[in-house]
């Protein structure tokens, strides 16, 4: 029996084909990092190169959901559309309902629902994607979760999707600390992307959200963290090299 062929039905070893292929086109997506600091959330994306005659503004990996709560997302660019679609009303219902904005975690397990009802019932296939989910509390508590396309979510300090996102994540590991301030939580956005892209700026954009709003740095800017970090590596060789050198 072909056990892939039927979302519902599960393989004799406790496989759902159809769900792990949807893992699949999330590790052929494009890249994205999101990082956790202490007054700042940092979502970074892999973007790939407009065509001459295409307009790059129709080209969005990063959505708003709420005023204070943005996706980034890796896979099929199509299905993250519905989601975000869904996400953003399911905002403003809460807000007409409770008469407060909803916490980052509420959206995300709502999200992760949703997932999760597209790995049950027949005549349906899984969201083939994956979401990076950050924002700040009303308590002004900055949160990164991430869901993947069996339904399931977790919260995470840095967390990276996509493509070669294992190498990302392990570098992020390396790198990461604790109660990152804003300038050095983008820097490490920027410096984690680089392992994976190989153009630079033009395909890379960043999103610094906190407390009192959002930015996204032109990409004069990040060329020039891009500067920063080349500096940094050459001089890191250089310390490398003399006692080499020496001996």
């Amino acid at each position: 029996m072909s056990y892939d062929r039927a979302l519902t039905i599960f393989s004799p070893d406790g496989h759902l084909f159809q769900v792990e292929y949807a893992q699949e086109a999330v590790r052929k997506g494009t890249c994205a990092v999101g990082i956790c600091g202490k007054d700042a959330v940092v979502l970074g994306v892999e973007k790939k190169t407009a065509m001459k005659l295409q307009d790059s503004r129709t080209m969005r990996k990063i959505h708003q959901l709420d005023e204070h709560i943005f996706i980034a997302s890796a896979g099929l660019v199509a299905d993250a559309r519905v989601l975000v679609d869904m996400a953003r009303v399911e905002c403003q219902n809460h807000r007409l309902n409770i008469e407060d904005p909803p916490t980052v975690e509420f959206i995300t397990h709502y999200i992760a629902s949703i997932q999760q009802k597209y790995t049950q019932s027949g005549g349906r296939r899984p969201f083939g994607i994956s979401t990076l989910i950050v924002g700040f509390d009303p308590n002004h508590t900055p949160k990164l979760f991430q869901t993947d396309p069996s339904g399931i979510y977790y919260q995470w300090k840095a967390n990276a999707i996509g493509r070669n996102s294992k190498t990302v994540r392990e570098f992020l590991e390396k790198h990461y600390a604790q109660e990152m301030e804003e300038k050095d939580a983008v820097k490490l956005a920027v410096k984690s992307l680089l392992e994976v892209v190989q153009t630079g700026a033009k395909n890379i954009e960043i999103l610094v959200i906190t407390k009192d709003g959002n930015r996204t740095p032109t990409v004069a800017e990040i060329e020039d963290i891009i500067k920063v970090i080349e500096a940094e590596k050459a001089e890191e060789a250089e310390k490398k090299a003399k006692p080499s050198s020496s001996s």
